[in-house]
């Protein structure tokens, strides 16, 4: 395996793993957003307002976006064990 072959499949291996985790890592970001303003304008504390919601909307996101995390890393497992025999 050539030095070019390692480092094109670590990079897709890296973007692969940017683009799967950057729904959920959004929707997070969002939803905290939210509720932080929610809790400057209530002036409401408390840390499991800011704790739980995020949760529970990052489980739901993980929920509805798991059958293509799994398409999109499957195919990414049949390209790196198709490139096994040109490694060798």
């Amino acid at each position: 395996m050539t030095l070019d072959q390692v480092v094109e499949l670590s990079r897709g291996a890296i973007m692969l793993s940017l683009v799967v985790g950057a729904p959920i890592l959004i929707v997070a970001v969002v939803v905290s957003l939210v509720v932080n303003v929610l809790q400057a304008v209530t002036q409401l504390q408390d840390q499991t307002l800011a704790f739980v919601p995020k949760i529970i909307v990052m489980m739901l996101t993980m929920l509805l976006t798991l059958p293509w995390i799994i398409t999109s890393l499957t195919d990414y497992s049949i390209t790196l064990f198709r490139a096994i025999p040109s490694a060798l």
